[in-house]
């Protein structure tokens, strides 16, 4: 049985696990991410990775990483969480860990893990877009991963969709992640709940009587119990995400969009309006077959089997 590992790196924690030929997690650890240094990273990296190497016999490890990386798939050229600028990631924990190494955009990574094991199985191309904090995104055309000339592409989030709008931590003004992730639902939630208290009053009773108090899974509890105000600010989000799919669409003509990311827990609350601003805005629509949205199959280890499998086949 060919095993590799497949390390998840995130601003918070750094989690890996040991993927067979199939997909399958067999083995998992995860440690609390030391974001103060790239080396602390690294040794904590290595340190989940012997960990597993303890236990099983493995051929390679990749590692998915929220940040720029390069086209050879080694040198973390920007992780604004992490402080990694143009790090050499691969050659850094290859030396530690003495196995080879291929380091990936975690988006990419979980797409690709979503293309050969989850909702996009069967699927020659697909796009998977990554609704949390902010937002991540993937393409897969013709059976390959698509990364771009330099290795970035697919920034999805960052596409500027409001000119002059609000302020992105990327520097720019207007991203599309301002309007549709995490952010934007707590934005919408907190902006109700200040403004319009009557209207907002369920989503401030669960913030504690403070509109700063409330938190994104108090949102879709809320939603899920039908509160009004709640659903509207899944309908506006949602309509965020419908109609930057459409632009997609337009551009990349996908066969399926996967959706993934925390806010995408919420399933239908979220799917449901973007498939209805989808529907409305897809350029030349009601004369062109249209992609089929899905929720993600693989959850928050996408990325996980995703670097694993990638690293398999370097």
């Amino acid at each position: 049985m060919s095993l590799a590992i497949g390390v998840d790196v995130g601003g918070t924690k750094v989690a890996a696990g040991v993927v067979d030929e199939h997909g399958t997690i067999v083995a998992k650890t995860r440690r609390p991410t030391p974001s103060t240094s790239p080396e602390d990273v690294e040794r904590t990296i290595a340190e989940v990775v012997t960990e597993l190497l303890a236990d099983h016999d493995v051929e390679a490890v990749g590692i998915g990483a929220a940040g720029f990386i390069d086209a050879e798939r080694a040198t973390v050229l920007f992780a604004p969480n992490l402080a990694w600028r143009d790090e050499p990631l691969r050659d850094e924990v290859a030396k530690l860990i003495g196995l080879p190494v291929v380091v990936e955009n975690d988006a990419n990574a979980a797409a690709w893990g979503e293309y050969r094991f989850g909702a996009g199985k069967g699927e020659a191309d697909l796009v998977c877009v990554t609704v949390g904090t902010g937002i991540g995104g993937g393409i897969v055309l013709g059976g390959q991963l698509y990364r771009g000339r330099f290795g970035i592409g697919a920034e999805f989030g960052h596409m500027q969709v409001v000119r002059h709008g609000r302020r992105c931590g990327c520097g720019q003004r207007g991203c599309w992640e301002q309007y549709c992730s995490g952010r934007a639902l707590l934005h919408e939630a907190r902006e109700i709940a200040d403004v319009q208290k009557d209207f907002g009053a369920r989503l401030l009773e669960l913030g504690g009587g403070r509109p700063e108090g409330i938190e994104a899974h108090e949102i879709t509890t809320a939603a899920r119990e039908g509160d009004p105000a709640a659903l509207a600010c899944f309908e506006e989000v949602g309509g965020w995400l419908g109609q930057g799919l459409a632009d997609l669409a337009t551009s990349l003509d996908p066969g399926v969009f996967v959706i993934g990311g925390g806010v995408a827990d919420a399933g239908e609350l979220l799917l449901g309006p973007a498939r209805r601003v989808f529907a409305a805005h897809l350029t030349g629509g009601t004369h062109r077959p249209h992609a089929e949205i899905r929720l993600a199959a693989l959850g928050n280890e996408a990325g996980m089997v995703g670097a694993a499998d990638l690293a398999r086949h370097r």
